[in-house]
């Protein structure tokens, strides 16, 4: 095992910004080295947080800026964020990026295991499930170290919408949003309520303008990633936030249950795709998957959801 503490973040754009920042504010690392082929902006980065580190609310973090892989050696954690994104105006699909970004998967993965066995995993780039599908299958690492951040930034989303439309806080909403990391994701409605009210309860007991408009919900989930990349150009504070959520349950060995990407083994009759259900992560990366019940209706979603990402994979050449 590597240092406890020491964090590798590829890829230093908008996300990968993001994502260092987020962990120092949240003090959950002694160092954060930094890859990018663009050595100017990940010495940027770099030098930027570290000059917040003289705070006296801030931990003396160590950051690196480097193009040199080797630094993964005695990495606990590495948090992949390389590969181009959705940009305003392009079709709102992020399947679309499956074949350049399988491509960029396999080279910087290909460097990363070089120097590695033991570090956790997190992916972030986009096609995530095509992502951890490539990284999990074409390389000889541990497959319970390697996930992808998958519907959790969903599941986020929905919880915020649903706590609008209740007037409640956001954390009491629980529930999943599960399958793709993108326009297939579903919520599981089976598994939703708000502190201890089941789903059906809601509109009696909380303040709502309207009856809860299924549907409508699930639009929106979908719909406000790209309003978003529309109107700011990215999305990257949700997202580091999911982020640093699996990396604080790594480092503190939670045993944590929330929804990733990994690969199904089986789980609902699928195979051969990467998709979200809820896991159990702990110091180890993924100890448990949770094949939780789905309704008729969920259940057809999900394999929805392993047919568009397998269509992906396929289409991007990859077995």
């Amino acid at each position: 095992m590597g240092n406890r503490r020491k964090i590798v973040v590829v890829g230093t754009s908008n996300v990968g910004s993001a994502v260092v920042n987020k962990l120092a504010d949240f003090q959950l690392a002694s160092e954060i080295d930094l890859i990018d082929l663009n050595q100017d902006k990940a010495w940027g980065e770099a030098t930027d947080s570290s000059h917040a580190t003289a705070c006296v609310y801030s931990t003396n973090i160590k950051f690196r800026a480097t193009n040199d892989y080797s630094v993964c050696k005695d990495a606990n954690i590495v948090v992949i964020c390389a590969g181009p994104s959705i940009r305003p105006g392009e079709t709102p699909d992020r399947l679309k990026l499956a074949g350049t970004n399988a491509k960029i998967m396999g080279s910087v993965f290909g460097e990363v295991q070089k120097y590695t066995k033991d570090a956790i995993i997190i992916l972030i780039t986009n096609p995530l499930d095509v992502a951890t599908y490539v990284v999990s299958t074409q390389f000889d690492y541990p497959r319970n170290k390697i996930f992808g951040t998958g519907t959790m930034l969903e599941t986020y989303r929905f919880r915020r919408i649903l706590a609008n439309k209740y007037e409640v806080d956001p954390k009491n909403i629980n529930g999943y949003v599960l399958g793709e990391h993108g326009n297939a994701a579903f919520v599981a409605w089976s598994t939703c309520g708000c502190a201890g009210f089941p789903l059906e309860k809601l509109d009696e007991y909380f303040r709502h303008t309207e009856p809860l408009d299924k549907a409508a919900v699930e639009q929106e989930l979908v719909q406000v990633a790209y309003d978003v990349i529309n109107r700011k150009g990215f999305t990257n504070t949700g997202i580091a936030m999911a982020a640093v959520r699996f990396v604080k349950s790594i480092l503190y060995d939670e045993h944590t249950i929330l929804p990733c990407s990994a690969v199904m083994n089986g789980e609902y009759g699928i195979t051969d795709v990467a998709l979200s259900m809820p896991r159990m992560i702990c110091a180890d990366g993924v100890m448990r998957v949770f094949e939780v019940h789905l309704t008729d209706d969920e259940l057809e979603k999900m394999n929805k959801a392993a047919q568009s990402v397998r269509g992906a994979l396929t289409g991007a050449g990859i077995k």
